[in-house]
């Protein structure tokens, strides 16, 4: 008998260990927020030579996960054309990739209030290519683009709505290789990006005519998510008060492409 009431005390001892253990991690609060990013998107969200994810975005996200006690920020890496299927379908919590308003994103998810930087758009060409100037010169041409993006929705309305009579091509990886060796005549892109491809890519490319569109950029949530979403804009304005977000714009934007909100 004295057997059977020692085992009893010991399960219950164990068990209550077991819940206290439980309770503890609860009470800490930490809710773990899976960010959904990319690796093809130079200066923004990429591989460096060591291996490792980085970038603006990326950066950012870690800093903004350094000021928020509350939730813990983990990577989830993706082709771009899979992160709002994912965000959709609960997959991830966040997406930092550079995300610009547009009516279809609205209407399913949530952005935050506060932008994080402004995104430039610009015809970008081969370096030995004279003859595209404006975007009226790219009437008849091939344009490469990453389908689902703002370059490809902007391109895709004008093409139509000026009836420009461009092909449009689709594709992800390998634009630099189609602009370089003639195979499409342009694309829709950002000086930093050109610059990036240039450096390490030996990409040869060049940016001409005026910026097409300058856009805000935020993060993009599930649109029940508006408690995370005020966090993330109160981490936000403290990082721009204390010049973090202007410095890290500079260092791997090559400019404050936070001005002018």
């Amino acid at each position: 008998m004295k057997k059977l009431v020692l085992v009893a005390l010991v399960l219950a001892v164990a068990f209550l260990g077991a819940c206290s253990s439980n309770v503890a991690e609860s009470k800490s609060g930490v809710q773990k927020i899976i960010v959904g990013t990319g690796t093809q998107f130079p200066n923004v969200c990429f591989i460096d030579e060591n291996g490792k994810l980085t970038g603006y975005d990326v950066e950012l996200v870690r800093a903004i996960d350094e000021k928020l006690e509350d939730y813990e920020f983990e990577f989830k890496t993706m082709d771009f054309t899979n992160l709002l299927l994912s965000l959709e379908t609960n997959k991830i919590d966040v997406v930092a990739h550079q995300m610009e308003v547009n009516e279809e994103r609205q209407e399913k998810f949530l952005f935050n209030k506060e932008p994080y930087n402004v995104f430039p758009l610009q015809i970008v060409v081969n370096e030995n290519n004279n003859d595209i100037q404006s975007i009226e010169d790219l009437a008849g041409k091939k344009i490469a683009t990453t389908a689902t993006s703002n370059a490809a929705i902007f391109i895709e309305k004008y093409n139509k709505e000026h009836n420009l009579g461009a092909e449009i091509v689709y594709s992800t990886t390998d634009i630099n290789n189609q602009l370089r060796t003639g195979r499409v005549d342009a694309t829709i892109s950002t000086p930093f990006a050109a610059e990036f491809n240039n450096k390490y890519a030996d990409a040869q490319q060049k940016v001409v005519g005026e910026s097409l569109l300058n856009s805000k950029v935020f993060f993009l949530l599930q649109k029940e998510n508006t408690a995370l979403s005020d966090s993330i804009d109160e981490a936000l304005i403290e990082l721009k008060e204390e010049g973090v977000v202007s410095a890290l714009s500079e260092e791997w934007l090559g400019a404050d492409y936070t001005v002018g909100f």
